[in-house]
């Protein structure tokens, strides 16, 4: 089994990076050879924020990742980051869980391949 760390900078909406990175994360995560991790770090980690309210036809990310999840992906969020923007665990959505540099860290020398957005 691939083991696949996607490490997410960019804001929730606004850059087209951070949609199709979390696009590609949902497509890996369907895999029966991957095995995906996603860190949210930077404005990235307003990916996460549960309860997502967009105009009608547009995608949320939260709803995204939820199914990320439902289909054996790992989220973290950068704790630094977080606590940058006023936002702690209760405001993200269930299994994106705050996290730590020293878990990228690992994340990172245990994956195959690591791409960054």
């Amino acid at each position: 089994m691939k083991k696949i760390l996607l490490v997410i900078n960019g804001p929730a909406y606004g850059a087209d990076e951070t949609f199709n990175a979390v696009r590609l994360a949902v497509a890996l995560s369907k895999r029966e050879d991957t095995q995906v991790q996603v860190f949210l770090m930077g404005d990235a980690v307003t990916c996460a924020i549960a309860g997502q309210k967009t105009p009608d036809g547009y995608y949320t990310l939260d709803r995204m990742l939820k199914g990320f999840i439902r289909h054996g992906g790992q989220v973290a969020c950068c704790g630094t980051c977080l606590d940058a923007r006023g936002l702690i665990e209760a405001d993200l959505i269930d299994g994106a869980p705050r996290s730590s540099m020293p878990e990228l860290a690992a994340w990172t020398v245990e994956a195959d391949t690591v791409l960054t957005f």
